[in-house]
């Protein structure tokens, strides 16, 4: 076979390939978009929406082959038939940005393959015999036109991906600025901010808030005092039941928490710590103990005894190659540690229900529970309250991902 029948052979245009790949992907999303039309009992738009799926798998199926007229014809056909179900599917739904959403993805691979099958390279390419020179300028064709696509695809997914995180975020922000306390309504139809005077006029928010942060800060504090020497012993020495310790470590994990909320309650009204900080600091460092020492102990170990070993040549003793050599190589897990701790004391809730009786003992989770009652729901004050709690463990998150990025950069390991 000469070079230039392979070229022909090998040459089809990027329209083509791209088409390939996103029908196969509306194909799965459109199916699995089916769901909504089940759970909103809608048998109509569930039959159109199946024929949708059909119509895209029949598309994808004849999408043309070189020199094949006929095929590119009823792919031509089929991808307005794919419109034309996305655009019925879409008239007989109530407009909203999330229905013209789902439809766009019936609606956008139709148009976009009948677009492109209409273009003049597909109309040539399925036509005729092609020269070598038009082959050529083709496949340099192909070049740009699918690093374009393929960032578009990219662009694309990950927006939807934004979309469907942000989405309840919108929503509860709504519920928030709306008036009154109902669920339903229009996205942004009217905004008032007598939720947020409520909550943050309130006493009993900033009593919450500050329970919380004690707890948090107490917390994650004791927790690294802990779990730092401890992970360091597991990861440096060998001594009797280092492994069956490190086992239960990870046994204790495999059980709810449920499981020990009797014993915890008993302890701690023996010890007189119902009501009280300390008790939630104490019952919340056993309880996020073990995941902290397994974490700090595999990066430990990742730490090159070599440096420990020249740091002792240069006269250091074993405290001072923890505190100025593996430490400050460890920020990062240190840093992951205790964020984990913070967070675990932040947003946790069946303890400090259990163990605080008192309106002036209640963190946040149990404060916000208690603006649910069975007689009427605050849904607007909930969901303000809602964002304000979210708003330290946010900063946090920022706070500390430009930390991480430092620690990683300054670890290095100089020569």
């Amino acid at each position: 076979m000469s070079n230039e029948t392979l070229m022909r052979a090998w040459y089809t245009p990027a329209e083509i390939l791209t088409l390939r790949k996103w029908i196969v992907a509306s194909v799965i999303v459109n199916i699995l978009l089916l769901t909504i039309d089940v759970l909103r009992d809608d048998n109509y738009n569930l039959i159109l929406g199946v024929l949708g799926c059909i119509a895209l798998a029949a598309l994808r199926n004849t999408l043309p082959e070189r020199g094949d007229r006929i095929k590119r014809d009823i792919s031509i056909l089929i991808g307005t038939l794919v419109v034309g179900i996305g655009i019925f599917r879409l008239i007989s739904l109530e407009f909203s940005l999330f229905n013209t959403w789902t439809q766009a993805w019936l609606i956008i691979p139709g148009f976009a393959s009948v677009w492109w099958l209409s273009s003049k390279p597909i109309t040539v390419w399925t036509s005729r015999e092609l020269s070598i020179s038009a082959v050529e300028y083709g496949l340099k064709r192909n070049f740009t036109l699918l690093k374009s696509h393929q960032k578009i695809a990219s662009h694309a997914i990950l927006l939807h991906f934004v979309v469907i995180t942000i989405l309840p975020l919108v929503w509860i922000f709504d519920i928030a600025i709306s008036p009154g306390n109902a669920l339903g309504g229009e996205i942004g139809d009217s905004f008032s901010g007598e939720h947020f005077r409520k909550i943050l006029g309130g006493e009993s928010f900033w009593i919450w808030m500050g329970n919380s942060l004690i707890v948090s800060i107490g917390t994650c504090l004791l927790g690294l005092v802990i779990a730092i020497p401890a992970g360091y012993a597991f990861s440096r020495y060998k001594f009797t039941g280092r492994d069956v310790s490190m086992f239960a470590f990870l046994l204790v994990q495999m059980f709810p928490g449920i499981i020990i909320l009797v014993p915890y309650f008993l302890v701690m009204k023996t010890l007189g710590l119902l009501n009280s900080h300390l008790g939630l600091i104490l019952a919340y460092c056993v309880t996020a103990l073990p995941l902290c020492v397994w974490m700090l102990k595999g990066f430990f170990d990742t730490v090159p005894r070599e440096l420990e070993e020249a740091a002792v040549l240069d006269g250091c003793n074993q405290f001072q190659v923890f505190t100025k050599v593996v430490l400050p190589l460890s920020l990062p897990a240190v840093a992951v540690t205790a964020l984990f701790s913070f967070l675990a004391a932040w947003n946790e809730f069946l303890l400090a229900l259990t163990f605080n009786t008192s309106n002036d003992m209640y963190t946040l989770p149990v404060g916000l529970a208690s603006l649910i009652s069975s007689t009427g729901q605050a849904w607007g004050d909930f969901a303000a309250a809602s964002l304000l709690v979210s708003l330290p463990v946010a900063l946090l998150f920022l706070f500390f991902q430009r930390f991480l990025i430092e620690g990683l950069s300054a670890g290095g390991v100089k020569g």
